[in-house]
């Protein structure tokens, strides 16, 4: 991986992180068109680079993350069943990893979700805040966001639409999503770097390097993404994410099929 291929790959990161259309998917096409999906660093890459999008969510939030400890233990609870099946499903979940097609189908039956999900959950009057989630809504929110777990579902889609099923409105949901992401990313993030260090994977000063600057585009990148995102969701729901992840599927489906056939992570 160069430097031009690590800037591409954490501006995806960073817009994509916390919008409803799948960072997981968009790195896996991205890197595979690179050539560049099957080397060790490229697989650390994409996860240490979730820091930098992580630190943009305190930073915006900052004085709502420190409040109160129960706000901390609703975290808790809307993160222990990501824990639990993701340690269950690690085997499973890196074989889906490896399907493109898993990928693209995932991004059409999620882009349909979105077209009909501002109908299903309409809950415009809401004035609850993601302090005021109770325990039981975000136990039920960390359940959703388990569908993340197969990759090109959106981890922020499957936990935001999570929320609005609980009667949140959709900046409420989208809140809480951010901020779940903190506890979810980072426990990941954590995991995959352990494994790395277990099976005796050693960095380079180059790759060091690209790892920083990685993590500083995605940080700049996301900021501005979780900004432009609360205001567009307010005002237009999800209607052009489910457009776009239904092009976006049908695109990987036609290149994968009639075009190369992609090897991905």
């Amino acid at each position: 991986m160069n430097t031009l291929q690590a800037i591409v790959l954490a501006i995806i990161e960073g817009i994509t992180e916390f919008l409803p259309v799948s960072s997981t998917g968009h790195m896996i096409i991205a890197s595979s068109f690179f050539g560049i999906a099957q080397e060790d660093f490229t697989k650390l890459f994409t996860i240490v680079i979730q820091l930098g999008a992580i630190l943009s969510v305190v930073i915006l939030y900052f004085k709502r993350f420190f409040q109160t400890f129960d706000f901390y233990f609703k975290l808790l609870v809307a993160f222990i069943p990501a824990v639990v099946l993701g340690l269950l499903l690690s085997d499973f979940i890196d074989g889906l990893l490896e399907n493109p097609v898993t990928v693209a189908i995932s991004l059409l039956v999620g882009g349909v979700i979105l077209l009909k999900v501002d109908k299903w959950f309409n809950n415009p009057n809401t004035s609850e805040t993601s302090q005021e989630i109770s325990y039981l809504q975000a136990f039920k929110i960390g359940l959703f966001q388990c569908i993340a777990m197969i990759p090109g579902v959106s981890r922020s889609g499957a936990s935001i639409v999570g929320g609005m099923s609980q009667k949140l409105s959709r900046t409420t949901a989208a809140e809480f999503s951010f901020f779940l992401a903190v506890p979810t990313m980072l426990g990941a993030t954590a995991k995959k770097c352990y494994d790395y260090y277990k099976d005796g994977f050693e960095l380079s000063h180059d790759q060091i390097n690209i790892l920083i600057i990685g993590n500083i585009v995605a940080f700049i990148v996301a900021l501005l993404a979780i900004k432009t995102f609360i205001g567009f969701l307010t005002k237009n729901g999800f209607k052009v994410f489910g457009y776009y992840r239904i092009l976006a599927g049908i695109i990987l489906l036609l290149i994968h099929f009639f075009i190369h056939p992609l090897t991905i992570i």
